[in-house]
């Protein structure tokens, strides 16, 4: 990421195609229900030059809901960026709730830490700076982890969606969840190839063709949500 001169080319789309309206579901729906160690984290993901690569806000009171209704102890973070996410899970498990945390690089993390710890929220997580199919690879040679998370969310290279979802559907137990984000990618996965800018097909493809893969996979109920950038969530089922 570094050595790109313009990350911004790289910002998706907003789904709805409406900065107005989406303008409105955050003034109206999350903004004023935001819990303020979140509303800090993402101001101070703001200044990141990749920063809109974060999880949206308007995804946060869905998670928060499904979080709730499960609540789940055992819980696995694929791509972490500086948190929100990971910050929004922790504060909606329980006090002993644990999250493993995975992503390559420890430095965008610690952009969010301060307020992770602010928070009272850093023993919550075990955050492991790691490509994450080796860990998770790691974790399923003991036989004891499979089925033994209640959740996961996932937002992290989508040309690995596939590959974390075939090791993520054995580690999480059966009725539990499994997220994962920018299954839309800005909304062109509908549009005509021709019309897709050279550095989004490679993204819009692998969008398309984990969908494809979700919606044949019979070990899992789900639902693909225009919610942020595209919400895929899943309920394992066998």
């Amino acid at each position: 990421m570094e050595n790109i001169k313009d990350p911004s080319i790289y910002r998706n789309p907003v789904i709805l195609q409406s900065e107005d309206l989406t303008n409105y579901i955050l003034e109206t729906a999350v903004y004023p229900r935001e819990p303020e160690p979140l509303k800090e984290l993402r101001k101070a993901s703001e200044t990141h030059p990749w920063g809109f690569i974060a999880t949206l806000p308007e995804a946060g009171p869905l998670m928060t809901i499904l979080l709730k209704l499960l609540n789940p102890k055992k819980t696995i973070e694929v791509g972490v960026f500086t948190g929100y996410s990971l910050l929004l899970t922790a504060l909606n498990i329980p006090h002993d709730g644990k999250i493993t945390a995975i992503d390559i690089d420890r430095k965008t993390y610690e952009i969010g830490l301060p307020v992770i710890r602010k928070a009272g929220m850093e023993h919550k997580i075990d955050f492991i700076e790691s490509p994450a199919l080796p860990i998770l690879d790691k974790l399923l040679e003991d036989p004891s982890n499979e089925g033994n998370f209640d959740y996961a969310y996932v937002d992290a290279d989508k040309n690995n969606y596939v590959n974390y979802h075939e090791r993520l559907i054995k580690l999480v137990k059966v009725g539990g969840l499994l997220i994962y984000d920018n299954t839309l990618w800005g909304g062109r996965v509908a549009w005509p190839e021709e019309k897709v800018p050279p550095h989004a097909k490679v993204g819009r493809t692998a969008a398309i063709e984990f969908n494809k893969a979700i919606r044949d996979d019979s070990r899992v109920d789900f639902s693909l949500s225009s919610v942020g950038d595209g919400l895929t969530i899943c309920r394992r089922i066998v």
